[in-house]
């Protein structure tokens, strides 16, 4: 049975004082123990990536970047291994978990042009024989604070960007599915980054409340449930951090008449129930305006009926389990809930064949087939609170107005969408809606990586969204700096207040 433990100053590490288990959600057996951080192994961590940074942060730009370019490469010849790790532990499909590992690689990409991205500004003669320049520095010691539902993504949403930078780096991971952070980390290793620069502590609240109050971890990123991204977000600023928390979402699609049904039941089915609904960028309610409704829910049905729903390791299957015991019956609940608040239950998730076989409440493992609740009230909790996991609502609206008002009075502002073949429809959706992200006939808006990633109002705990210019801004702080190179003539005293002459 495989032992997950620490990553500190370039060594696997931990002891067995705690620990968890780690199942294989496709079956519910526990595969393997991951060792969980005290405090004094958080502060191992930190010390070794406080020794680590003065000379990570004087390296030169294009040093940072051979390693970048060079951990890129690893990344790619070693995609199907990182892919498997995360099947294993997590559930999702093979094919999806390769989609993730892409898309992660897309900001090591990026942040391989950091020589460009920290060029600062220049000018010259300001005042007589004076200069004025920008320069943009590291922070030191940094952390991120990551989900079970991207175990490779999004750590790379954070780590490229900071690390190019200049910074010291600390992962903490899910303790759901750990193994992926340990790859990554010996492949920086063998790319050539120092020892102590990438760090990786396993752990539970422990770890995260000591790098929320270490003194010399200077910021932290988070990605998870709202009310822990509070929690981080509040804990981490009192203690002085920079902190980007981002949390949940209940993420909209407003389908108008003139809408290509076929695309939108497409969209539909897969930004709903691709990862099993795990992703906080996942379509999870339809807003159908009058008269499309019924046609809609038919097309979104006979797809859902069609799906191959099995272990991740099975190229036949489309969506796999979900991560845990606990969080399949959370979201499970939500189907008598919905009848209860006045919904149609559709597609009931409980009945669907598991890979063939059993159905889903009675198979091996922890799972939940695809659900389809139509006729959802507006104001139920069904509608209204984030569910994580594949659960599709439809909710009927009578106009492009209603539908907008129920996207801008929700809780969350993490993505939308809205499927048209109006582009003024479109263009006025993109001006009004109150959201982070938006997908023009476009289900998971997710930015490319010179684009920055982050929603509003509860999805967002900062002011600072991730990877992108921004990402650069968060891991770095700006000088301004005036010179004055005085020639051999110059000389004498005067007293009085400088001027810009």
């Amino acid at each position: 049975m495989k032992h997950v433990n620490h990553w500190i100053n370039g060594a696997r590490t931990g002891g067995e004082d705690r620990t968890a288990e780690i199942f294989n959600p496709a079956t519910g057996e526990v595969s393997g123990k991951v060792t969980l951080a005290t405090v004094e192994e958080v502060d191992a961590a930190v010390e070794a990536a406080a020794r680590a940074f003065p000379a990570w942060r004087d390296a030169s730009l294009m040093k940072r970047s051979r390693i970048l370019f060079r951990f890129r490469e690893l990344m790619e010849g070693h995609r199907d291994e990182l892919a498997a790790l995360i099947t294993a532990e997590h559930g999702k499909v093979h094919s999806d978990a390769l989609g993730e590992v892409a898309r992660g690689l897309e900001v090591v990409e990026f942040a391989c042009g950091i020589p460009h991205l920290l060029k600062g500004g220049f000018s010259e003669n300001v005042s007589t024989r004076v200069d004025s320049y920008s320069i943009r520095q590291p922070l030191g010691v940094v952390a991120g604070i990551t989900p079970f539902n991207f175990p490779a993504m999004v750590p790379m949403w954070m780590f490229p960007v900071a690390i190019a930078t200049g910074n010291t780096f600390i992962l903490k991971p899910s303790e759901k599915d750990p193994s992926a952070s340990l790859l990554m980390a010996r492949l920086w290793q063998e790319a050539g980054l120092p020892d102590g620069v990438f760090n990786v502590v396993q752990g539970d609240k422990v770890a995260v409340d000591r790098l929320l109050e270490h003194p010399s971890v200077k910021a932290v990123s988070f990605v998870g449930s709202t009310p822990i991204a509070r929690y981080v977000y509040e804990t981490g600023t009192a203690h002085g951090k920079r902190v980007q928390a981002l949390g949940g979402a209940k993420n909209h699609m407003l389908v108008l008449p003139d809408a290509d049904l076929d695309l939108v039941a497409d969209s539909a089915v897969n930004a709903g129930f691709g990862s099993a609904g795990e992703r906080c960028m996942a379509i999870s309610v339809v807003l159908a305006v009058d008269p499309i409704g019924d046609e809609l829910v038919e097309k979104i049905v006979s797809r859902v009926e069609r799906l191959t729903i099995g272990p991740g390791d099975d190229p036949a299957s489309q969506m796999g389990p979900l991560v845990t015991e606990v969080h399949r019956d959370k979201v499970a609940s939500y189907l008598d809930l919905g009848v209860e608040e006045g919904a149609k239950l559709v597609v009931d998730g409980r009945e669907t064949r598991v890979a063939g076989g059993r159905p889903a409440s009675e198979a091996r493992g922890f799972w939940l087939g695809p659900t389809v609740l139509d006729h959802v009230p507006a104001n139920s909790r069904v509608h209204r609170e984030e569910i994580f996991g594949p659960v599709l609502s439809v909710v009927r609206v009578k106009s492009y107005e209603e539908g907008l008002e129920l996207i801008n009075t929700g809780e969350y502002g993490n993505g939308t969408a809205i499927f048209t073949n109006d582009g003024g429809a479109a263009r006025r959706f993109q001006n009004e809606v109150e959201v982070g992200m938006i997908g023009i006939n476009v289900p998971i808006p997710v930015p490319m990586a010179f684009y920055s990633f982050g929603g509003w109002k509860a999805s967002l705990f900062g002011d600072t969204h991730v990877h992108g210019t921004e990402g650069v801004h968060f891991y770095t702080r700006g000088k301004v700096v005036t010179s004055r190179w005085l020639d051999p003539s110059h000389g004498g005293v005067n007293l009085g207040f400088p001027t810009n002459a």
